[in-house]
């Protein structure tokens, strides 16, 4: 069943394909925070995920008319912003320069303090050691709590080689932690 969430989004969707520009900008508001952080994660930059992410919108808004399916809206704009931020990476053009702490905006556990805050900061930086397809499919799937077949549109892969891709991030974040949470 779709939550309430998810319906607005159809709505807006719907609205915004026919030009309804309230509707664009809650759109934006709505799902906007979501694709930056997709492209932080990718990119390991906040001024390279917002470029990407900004990118990705006018992409989006071009391409809206096209879309088939409004459901799959979420799915199709990771989608884009997957593919803006590769271009980025293919370019050369990212810095790729990681802060001290990983704590990335709106995904906080805590008020920063505490061992939930550590273990938190602890995550983001063993993700952060991850390939970025892994560090994608990882993040995607939990953080932002997509399905393996959006997943798969997100990242335009096969939905088996995101299973493997969780199967070897699980793994390889299992064996990163065990020191880091251990302590």
């Amino acid at each position: 069943m779709r939550g309430k969430r998810e319906i607005l989004e159809d709505y807006l969707v719907t609205s915004a394909r026919l030009g309804d520009r309230d509707a664009i900008a809650r759109l934006a508001a709505l799902r906007g925070p979501g694709l930056v952080r997709h492209a932080y994660r990718l990119l390991g930059n906040r001024e390279d995920a917002h470029d990407a992410a900004q990118d990705a919108w006018i992409e989006i808004m071009h391409g809206l008319p096209g879309l088939r399916d409004v459901r799959a809206f979420r799915a199709w704009a990771y989608r884009i912003v997957t593919r803006r931020a590769v271009r980025l990476i293919s370019a050369g053009k990212s810095r790729r320069t990681r802060e001290a702490e990983a704590a990335i905006e709106n995904d906080t556990v805590t008020d920063g303090q505490g061992p939930m805050a550590a273990d938190a900061r602890a995550i983001h930086r063993a993700i952060e050691t991850l390939p970025p397809n892994h560090a994608a499919a990882i993040s995607l799937f939990y953080f932002d709590e997509m399905s393996i077949a959006e997943i798969a549109v997100a990242l335009d892969v096969a939905p088996g080689t995101i299973k493997t891709r969780l199967m070897h991030a699980r793994t390889k974040l299992t064996n990163a932690l065990k020191g880091d949470l251990d302590d």
